[in-house]
């Protein structure tokens, strides 16, 4: 099913809304503030840098601000490890409004530091993930939190496919219910290569589960020009064909689908070699392998043969490219080539005049690694599964319940 009510001309974004509309109000920001640290420090800040529009705009026009979000898998309790405090300091470092910090997200603490807020300051709170109650969309909890502000803002497209409390349970309790720049960004990108995709489409999958992109590619498939498939999704398609995959990783469950869809489409391409290895821990007894792979061996990313054919396709201008998950373990120097390369084709193809959109965590990171800056892509969305639901057709349950426009 087509989403229409998320539609990002549907909804009401806090562009709609005269500058004199935020003065003195309390605005609830939900962003994605998920990142990775590294000793206690921000060691990704791309997801916080990608706030600051929306962030500057509402204080800007003399709203304050209380913004949440998650880190990590806390299972309902506080970590110290998961602590949002560094990304307050990573915050405040990219933003000349001034930034508070207080360890919980509701409370008594809570609700006398945002009474002390004053106009234009930005006050973050705790890990939500902290509470249980967060991800039941628990409703004492969602009032907690509702009772904070006058106006909800979600600029957290990456959470906005879970029905929590934070993107579900509080904006359905608040009158006001808005998109943020960075989600309203989202939405007109990947609804175009939803709906209307400009041709050649090149869809480019890869990562570990092909089951979160089922969905996806069923959509897409009658759309797409070419599907060129990396990663562990490639050793489940190979399978499906009967090629030998070695020890690498399968999900038995959609072999059946997928010998089907590659009986019905040549448009999907698969690795014709690979770089193998006895275990993930072997990186130095990596050998290139045409054709099947050893029963003793596996699989960790597209060989030379592929990497040249793929990016040949990708690179070669106009049109879409739309990128979700690694062609390898690219975290790893030797099997990290066949990322690098499909990468610095997709900047390419951006410079020679095609969309591209890079969907996902791990790509994003991919991109870094390869060396390709953020403006040598069209567009980066870190919502790898809320990419995928959104392209694929669902209904986002942080989308659908915004005011319409």
């Amino acid at each position: 099913m087509i989403l229409n009510e998320g539609d990002v001309r549907m909804k009401a974004s806090i562009t709609d809304f005269p500058d004199e509309f935020y003065d003195g109000k309390i605005v609830l920001v939900r962003v994605d503030f998920n990142v990775p640290l590294k000793e206690g420090k921000v060691d990704d800040d791309y997801r916080i840098r990608s706030s600051i529009p929306t962030l500057d705009y509402l204080c800007s026009r003399g709203a304050k601000l209380v913004v949440v979000s998650h880190l990590g898998r806390p299972d309902g309790k506080p970590d110290p490890a998961m602590s949002l405090r560094p990304t307050a300091e990573r915050l405040q470092s990219l933003t000349s409004k001034r930034v508070k910090w207080v360890g919980e997200c509701i409370g008594k603490d809570v609700e006398n530091a945002v009474k002390d807020l004053r106009v234009g300051e930005i006050l973050l709170l705790e890990n939500l993930r902290f509470h249980v109650e967060e991800e039941k969309n628990d409703g004492e909890f969602s009032r907690a939190l509702a009772s904070l502000a006058e106006v909800f803002v979600n600029d957290a497209f990456s959470a906005s496919h879970r029905k929590h409390s934070s993107t579900y349970g509080v904006p359905a309790l608040l009158q006001y219910r808005l998109a943020g720049l960075q989600l309203q960004k989202d939405l007109t990108y990947l609804r175009k290569v939803r709906d209307e995709p400009d041709h050649p489409f090149i869809l480019v999958v890869g990562g570990a589960k092909i089951r979160d992109k089922i969905d996806a590619m069923k959509n897409l498939i009658e759309k797409v020009d070419k599907v060129l498939v990396g990663g562990c999704i490639a050793y489940t398609l190979l399978a499906s064909k009967g090629v030998s995959i070695g020890k690498s990783p399968i999900e038995n469950d959609v072999l059946a689908w997928g010998s089907e869809i590659l009986k019905r489409e040549e448009k999907i391409l698969l690795p014709e070699d690979h770089i193998i290895s006895p275990d993930v821990d072997l990186p130095t007894q990596a050998e290139l392998v045409r054709g099947g792979i050893p029963a003793n061996m596996k699989g960790f990313d597209i060989g030379p043969l592929t990497s040249q054919r793929y990016t040949s396709i990708i690179a070669s201008g106009g049109g879409t490219v739309f990128w979700n998950g690694p062609m390898g373990l690219f975290e790893i120097r030797e099997f990290s080539h066949g990322t690098t390369d499909v990468a610095q084709a997709i900047a390419l193809a951006h410079f020679r005049g095609s969309t591209t959109i890079i969907a996902g965590g791990d790509s994003v990171s991919a991109l870094e690694k390869a060396g390709v800056k953020e403006s040598e892509v069209s567009h980066i969305s870190t919502g790898g599964g809320a990419s995928l639901e959104y392209v694929g057709g669902k209904i986002l349950p942080g989308i659908e319940i915004l005011s319409d426009k």
